[in-house]
């Protein structure tokens, strides 16, 4: 079935190629888009310059989360004792099924209703709103962001700015609905009826779920990071706080922290350091007066450690700030909806074929043009390019993802590379037919077949007329004319 212009803003698991068709027929959306390398890319980029020593920062920032993942069992084993000891609860979920069941059998528990949301990608990656929604709980996201698309129905187009997608005038049109009259394109109104909104759903909620940054072992805290205080209500208010996290989000201890604290925001927004960093360290203590009187961490593998042990262990790193998004031309292009999973940009698309499959998203190892911007603009430097290519080697092995057409293509390069008489022929071919058109432009603005897909979209070079072999071969003729020439005139 194919995908329509809006289809794609809200279901996953599409064709890549058919959502990116309707990303790029919507001009509202490239506008947004075409400014995005001059604000989020332009400050990630300056926010590196202004950082003494940000190689070595961002290094070792790496080689922390590359040393923890190499001890992994033990780094959480470490977290889930100290989580115990300051009054705090674990709970390990092998998929995203079992995630859902432990977050809704803890609300239910408590015979609450009503939930408020801090942002959390890996509550998105377990599709939890749907399965809280169905089990008759009031579920509102607190994030400005997160709330909008809620509203909207759309999924997340970006790590960091969900309604990154959305115009003003859009906005407006979303808001206007809950707030019952016509709100005005304006960025501060718009931001004050959400906050009036909000502060309600805050002082009802009876749960509040939030995601986690990173979670320190040797204290048992979770970091949560954010630039509108949203989490610390959502933690601080309710009874009840349900921190979601990936079980790689873990580092040793809290003289890691900072390392990540001055790398992450500066990959997410430029920002030296984002405007709330809380440290949560279990529930309300005797003689506090602020916090949870519960405080649940549960800890999701979901396809993590298979990864674990893969060649693509890497991937792991990720401290989702969204940096690759904004550098890679494929993303701003298209935008975050195309990719068809939780994650997208040029890390979505090594993470959406690791947890959801391969075969399902044969498209997302292609939709980058191995250009290096993403792996320059991450704060932990993960070689994404070489992550990518490593999904298009696997991809020739998975049944059915080659046509006939394709494998006889490969099939005949190699047996011409391993004949050179095949391969001058070959190329002889290529100068007399196809390069006789280089006479007329340097450009083939219409292949055929399949290969009609590189056209429709830009002109491919077209052969040499004469091959670098017929070239080299005249040239020396010609220097053995010169040479009897000038023997030649030197016996006369």
């Amino acid at each position: 079935m194919a995908t329509t212009p809006t289809d794609y803003l809200r279901q996953t698991h599409h064709e890549f190629l058919e959502a990116s068709e309707g990303a790029l027929a919507s001009p509202s959306l490239q506008l947004i888009l075409g400014k995005l390398g001059d604000t989020l890319g332009k400050r990630n980029r300056d926010a590196w310059e202004a950082l003494p020593e940000s190689d070595a920062i961002r290094q070792r920032a790496r080689n922390i989360k590359d040393e923890t993942l190499a001890h992994l069992a033990e780094h959480l084993e470490t977290l889930e004792a100290s989580v115990v000891a300051r009054g705090g609860k674990v709970h390990w979920a092998a998929d995203a099924a079992e995630a859902r069941k432990i977050v809704v059998g803890l609300i239910q528990q408590r015979g609450a209703t009503r939930v408020v949301k801090s942002k959390s990608m890996t509550s998105e990656e377990i599709h939890l709103n749907p399965a809280l929604e169905a089990a008759g709980i009031e579920t509102t996201e607190t994030d400005l962001g997160e709330y909008i698309i809620q509203l909207a129905g759309h999924r997340p187009s970006h790590i960091v700015g969900p309604a990154l997608h959305l115009s003003a005038q859009e906005v407006a049109e979303i808001l206007s609905k809950p707030a019952g009259q016509r709100l005005p394109a304006e960025r501060e109104i718009l931001a004050a009826f959400a906050r009036q909104a909000l502060r309600q759903k805050f002082a009802e909620a009876e749960v509040g779920i939030s995601g986690a940054n990173f979670a320190i072992a040797e204290t048992g805290s979770i970091v949560l990071v954010t630039n509108e205080g949203n989490g610390r209500l959502t933690c601080a208010l309710p009874k009840c706080h349900i921190a979601l996290m990936g079980m790689e989000k873990v580092i040793p201890k809290l003289a890691d922290l900072p390392y990540f604290l001055k790398v992450l925001a500066r990959g997410a927004t430029g920002q030296k350091l984002s405007v709330y960093t809380q440290i949560i360290t279990g529930p309300r203590r005797a003689g506090e007066l602020d916090g949870p009187e519960e405080f649940h961490l549960v800890i999701l593998d979901n396809g993590r450690s298979r990864i674990l042990g893969s060649p693509l262990r890497e991937s792991l790193f990720c401290i989702r700030c969204g940096a690759c998004l904004n550098a890679c031309p494929i993303y701003r292009s298209v935008g975050g909806h195309a990719y068809g999973g939780v994650y997208s940009g040029p890390i979505g698309a090594v993470l959406t074929p690791l947890y959801d499959g391969l075969a399902a998203n044969h498209h997302l190892p292609h939709a980058s043009s191995l250009c290096g911007a993403c792996q320059a603009a991450c704060p932990v430097k993960i070689q994404i390019p070489q992550m990518l290519v490593q999904l298009r080697e696997e991809l020739h092995h998975e049944p059915g993802q080659q046509s006939r057409w394709e494998s006889l293509a490969y099939r005949l390069w190699a047996q011409s590379l391993r004949r050179p008489w095949l391969y001058r022929l070959g190329t002889w071919l290529a100068a007399r037919t196809l390069g006789r058109w280089k006479r007329k432009s340097p450009w083939l603005t219409r292949l055929p077949g399949k290969l009609a897909g590189w056209t429709a979209k830009r002109d491919f070079p077209a052969p040499a007329a004469e091959r670098f072999r017929d070239w080299w071969a005249q040239e020396g003729r010609e220097e053995g004319h010169d040479e009897a020439r000038s023997e030649g005139q030197h016996e006369s």
